[in-house]
């Protein structure tokens, strides 16, 4: 008895120490990165680290802020000194009369308008669409469902300027109605609904949501549209919101298919009007016009980033 005690502890011995080596081995591997802990605490190689970090927030910082510093300084300059080689990096003299100049001259009020037009109406058509296709998907498993999400996926593989070619003959004589739709809203709004990425977000975060919730409103006698509207939807909140963002950022920025499918200037959008008119105007006026035609949606973006990355990350775990 005693014998198989002791070989039960000499056994149980190597184990253990097998399994501290591997915790150890595991904590080292956690622990290792660029600069060891032992080198961080150093004075030098502290020093080096905030140096390097430096640096490379500084040239991160000019790389993105830089364009956006140089339009709206541009914007406050004469003609003369946004031409001029070298440029400078200062205006001479602050001349805020050229945004009120480029606001009535190229008349953006009008084109502001028509492009929110077309930006919530293309968010309201995804928003329906997109949450109906992304539900079936995800909740309702209809036949070849793999099938058809494989395929909606195959899409972004394609270059969007590909497409544009068979979406404009599209456009101009739609199949079954036989309708022309250049110069009208739809060409705007019916194509941004077949967007494939935003079909793969809602499902994803759809596919985290835990069935129970809809089994349990099934027994309640719920039906699979009142399920969507009074419990997906809800909870649905963080992704939607990424979503309408996406949609209305896509349609603001868009400007080869607007100006193929909207050649009336009182129909316009922002960019397409700003390039049509961009030869009448002065450059320091241009750039002004830029500059307002850029304001909403940097404000979008620094208003929602939380928003954005947490709908982003809200599907990409399930437990």
């Amino acid at each position: 008895m005693a014998s198989n005690t002791l070989v039960s502890r000499r056994g149980s011995t190597p184990r253990k120490s097998a399994r501290r080596t591997s915790d150890g081995g595991a904590e080292r591997a956690r622990q290792r990165t660029l600069i060891s802990p032992a080198q961080l605490g150093r004075p030098r190689g502290k020093a080096v680290y905030w140096i390097v970090f430096g640096l490379v927030m500084v040239l991160f910082t000019a790389v993105f802020l830089g364009p956006l510093y140089w339009m709206v300084t541009g914007g406050l300059k004469t003609t003369q000194e946004v031409v001029q080689s070298p440029p400078t990096a200062f205006p001479s003299s602050l001349h805020t009369e050229n945004y009120s100049q480029a606001w009535t001259v190229m008349d953006l009020s009008k084109l502001l308008f028509n492009t929110l037009y077309y930006a919530f109406g293309a968010l309201a058509f995804q928003l329906i669409f997109d949450v109906a296709a992304a539900y079936s998907l995800s909740k309702l498993r209809p036949i070849f469902g793999k099938v058809i999400l494989g395929m909606m996926l195959a899409t972004l593989m394609i270059p969007a300027t590909v497409l544009v070619v068979p979406q404009y003959l599209t456009v101009l004589d739609v199949p079954l109605v036989q309708r022309n739709l250049v110069n009208s809203p739809w060409a705007i709004w019916l194509p941004s609904v077949t967007n494939a990425f935003n079909i793969f977000l809602l499902k994803r975060f759809f596919d985290s949501i835990p069935g129970e919730l809809l089994d349990a409103a099934a027994m309640d006698g719920a039906s699979p549209l009142r399920t969507l509207r009074s419990i997906i939807l809800p909870i649905s909140r963080p992704i939607l919101g990424v979503v309408s963002i996406f949609a209305v950022v896509g349609v603001w920025k868009d400007f080869l298919w607007p100006m193929l499918t909207l050649p009336d200037p009182n129909k316009q959008t922002l960019n397409v009007g700003i390039y049509s008119l961009a030869s009448g105007v002065p450059e320091n006026v241009l750039i002004a016009a830029l500059t307002i035609a850029s304001i909403p949606t940097l404000l979008i973006f620094l208003l929602f980033q939380r928003n954005i990355m947490s709908g982003l990350t809200a599907g990409g775990l399930k437990g």
